[in-house]
């Protein structure tokens, strides 16, 4: 097995791709709206991926946040709301707005699993700053941080409660980025004591399954390299002073805040301290590229993804998708 995740073409297999699927073991694979057009041919899809090489746990990733990130959609799938939806409740009800986050959590999961889609890039934990970049915007949770960590803890479990891992994101923080890391390299100026809100959230959830970096160079721990590429950011930061010690995935490694070739970009990423490159665009040179320039996961980063597999061996709770709706809609309300 290689320490990487791949996205795909399209809404099946290729042939080109199972060949090289199966050839390299990837640790898992990433579906994009370019993948999915209904209930039925998404479950084949993900079927055909657990096919590969018989691994029935093997990490289906997808980006279904609500609001404006959202790879499954209407008419086929309902809408959910964004992140700011919960924050609003959370202002005038607190206990109702984390209960009707861990609901959301719950039909998300239930969304998700019956088309065997088993892992969820979600919860954002980055604290909204004023005057950052709109691309983090109503997705985050607020911008207290232990409002979004209380939140970002009922959505880690409704998640976990409807038999979906949650990937918590963007550690150490996206926050305060005020440019958009799909088209430039943030660099963030914070000192290091300013930068305590933005690690407080994620703190508080150190014991996620997974978490999600970001491509921003924060000059008061790294100035020179972005969190992802950081091997003093992953070991200083989130390993040690976060105490994060699950799954730790590379955000995008196709974006343009990296430069270089995206096999480099994944040799770089491992290299640093993270256990997966991920790799999202299905570009099959890229792909093939960074096959060979990953050496096969290491015992560490392999016991961390099984560790956060095994979360989602069960399902704690299997009151209906509409059920869970209409209960969280009702608290909803308030706000």
């Amino acid at each position: 097995m290689i320490p990487a995740i791949f996205g795909l073409s399209g809404l099946t297999l290729t042939d080109d791709e199972r060949a090289f699927f199966r050839d390299s073991d990837p640790a898992g694979y990433i579906l994009f709206g370019r993948n999915i057009e209904n209930r039925e041919q998404l479950r084949r899809l993900t079927d055909a991926l657990r096919a590969l090489d018989g691994r029935d746990n093997v990490p289906i990733l997808i980006d279904q946040e609500g609001g404006r990130v959202a790879r499954m959609k209407s008419p086929e799938w309902p809408p959910f709301p964004s992140g700011a939806t919960f924050d609003a409740l959370y202002e005038r009800a607190p206990a109702s707005a984390i209960e009707a986050a861990r609901l959301n959590a719950m039909a998300l999961a239930a969304m998700l699993a019956e088309v065997g889609i088993n892992v969820d890039c979600l919860p954002l934990l980055d604290v909204r700053q004023p005057g950052a970049s709109d691309v983090i915007g109503d997705r985050a949770l607020g911008s207290e941080p232990m409002r979004v960590a209380a939140l970002g803890r009922a959505i880690l479990g409704g998640l976990q409660d409807g038999g979906v891992v949650g990937i918590v994101k963007h550690i150490p923080g996206h926050g305060r980025a005020l440019l958009d890391t799909h088209e430039a390299l943030p660099v963030v100026t914070a000192t290091d004591r300013e930068l305590q809100t933005d690690l407080a959230p994620f703190a508080a959830l150190r014991d996620a399954a997974m978490a999600m970096t970001c491509h921003v160079i924060f000059e008061a721990w790294d100035p020179e390299r972005p969190a992802t590429l950081s091997p003093i950011i992953i070991d200083s930061v989130i390993r040690q002073r976060v105490g994060f010690h699950g799954l730790l995935i590379s955000d995008d490694l196709d974006m343009k805040a990296l430069s270089g070739d995206v096999p480099s970009r994944a040799a770089a990423a491992i290299g640093a301290g993270c256990d997966i490159a991920l790799n999202c665009w299905a570009k099959m040179d890229d792909m093939v590229g960074i096959a060979h320039a990953l050496a096969p996961i290491s015992t560490v980063s392999r016991a961390r993804l099984e560790g956060a597999m095994d979360r989602v061996s069960g399902v704690a709770d299997d009151r209906a998708f509409a059920t869970l709706v209409d209960q969280r809609d009702a608290l909803l309300a308030v706000a």
